[in-house]
């Protein structure tokens, strides 16, 4: 036809099969019309028990059509649905963290009913508040001295790049290989950090916030300096917070007792938090953790991750969102009671798999791991052992291990 109409000639008028077909609800594909179709003039007509047959396949085609476009609705107006309530549901939560938590902090703060809606994720607009709140500022870092930090880091920066030798009194003690390195360190987990978002990389929005954070608390604790995992930490606390209120929280989390352990690579502390750990698993998974003490897979192949970076590089972004939502508000504890509550989550898996196979697994998780599944298997896991509450049992062991300390010759020295 578009031959002919391009020849100048006039095109056929369209035969009553192309009118009927335009009629129907359901037009279908041009595979599927072929079966409606008369043989071409040169090959012998259809038998009429042939072409009753193609009319019914095509019609049994068309109805399954209208069922699976029927059933695609449905699921698409279930989805809308849901996703209204849990807006509308986010919706009341902010009212309430707004109006009557957040101006009453200090008397709300751990009241059964802030501690539950606490647990069901704390609404993205307020989390940020709430989380500075719960962290603190027990280490009474102002504005004025993260920017004092930061100016002094810029320095620092100038200085290396154009092979300056001088070296700053709060940095005695601190080569400057120590210090270039460093400073090359940030630069690489930046480009490695949350990667498939593109937005801390290098001509990223919130690439110079990060580097800002990192160096200045480089500047503001140079004793501890930059540790690899910290990154995750410092964007996470970005995506929430101004860039000045993510450096106190930054620099107030990292000042807590484990991460100051983990983050200064205190092996005896870290030992210590990996025995209690060892105590509730195996109280709460005693088969998962006999196999695992048969395949000798050590709590540090798998726990070390998870803890420098707060589950952020390991769980999805929403998800460790909602675990460091718990976390402000119960505390290192939270942390191995999420690795437990993953470890039940998988536990039919992983008592099937090896060595290298569970740490593999355990070392890259699920990347579609759903919230509410991971929520519900840490809601059962138990960190009460023998009577004895994680505060206890870690206080207990840590005083174990400075009386081995002080009884062993060999540790004396």
């Amino acid at each position: 036809m578009e031959y002919e109409d391009k020849a100048g000639r006039p095109s056929r008028p369209p035969s009553p099969k192309q009118n009927v077909r335009k009629n129907l609800d359901f037009e279908p594909l041009s595979t599927t019309a072929l079966i409606l179709e008369d043989r071409p003039a040169n090959l012998p007509a259809k038998p009429a028990e042939e072409a009753q047959k193609h009319r019914q396949q095509y019609e049994e085609m068309v109805v399954q059509a209208k069922k699976r476009e029927l059933k695609e609705a449905q699921r698409r107006k279930k989805q809308l649905e849901e996703r209204c309530k849990v807006e509308e549901s986010i919706g009341n939560a902010v009212l309430t963290w707004n109006n009557e938590i957040l101006p009453n902090w200090e008397t709300m703060w751990c009241s059964k009913k802030v501690r539950d809606l606490w647990w069901q994720g704390i609404p993205p607009s307020v989390r940020g508040k709430v989380w500075s709140l719960a962290i603190g500022n027990e280490l009474n870092i102002t504005h004025e001295l993260f920017d004092i930090c930061l100016a002094r880091a810029k320095e620092r920066w100038r200085s290396l790049s154009t092979g300056g030798s001088e070296v700053e009194n709060e940095d005695a003690g601190f080569s400057t290989a120590d210090r270039e390195a460093s400073l090359e360190l940030i630069k690489l987990d930046i480009s490695r950090t949350f990667p498939n978002l593109c937005i801390f990389q290098q001509g990223g929005p919130y690439h110079d916030m990060l580097h800002s954070i990192l160096g200045a608390y480089t500047c503001y604790r140079p004793d501890v300096g930059y540790v690899q995992g910290m990154s995750f930490i410092a964007a996470v606390l970005i995506l929430n917070l101004d860039t000045a209120d993510a450096f106190i929280a930054f620099s107030n989390l990292l000042n807590k007792p484990c991460q100051m352990a983990f983050f200064r690579v205190d092996h005896g502390l870290m030992l210590t938090y990996f025995a209690a750990f060892e105590v509730f698993f195996e109280e709460n998974l005693p088969k998962l953790f006999a196999h695992f003490k048969k395949n000798n897979l050590t709590a540090d192949i798998y726990l070390i991750d998870w803890i420098f970076t707060l589950y952020s590089k390991s769980l999805p972004l929403d998800l460790a969102c909602r675990i460091w939502d718990v976390f402000c508000r119960d505390g290192e504890e939270f942390l191995f009671r999420t690795a437990l509550g993953i470890l039940k989550l998988f536990e039919d898996i992983l008592t099937r798999m090896d060595f290298i196979h569970s740490a593999q697994f355990l070392t890259r998780l699920p990347e579609d791991l759903p919230a509410d599944e991971v929520f519900a298997s840490i809601a059962t896991v138990q960190m009460q052992s023998r009577n004895k509450k994680w505060a206890q049992v870690l206080s207990a062991l840590q005083k174990d291990s400075r009386e081995m300390e002080k009884g062993s010759p060999s540790l004396r020295h």
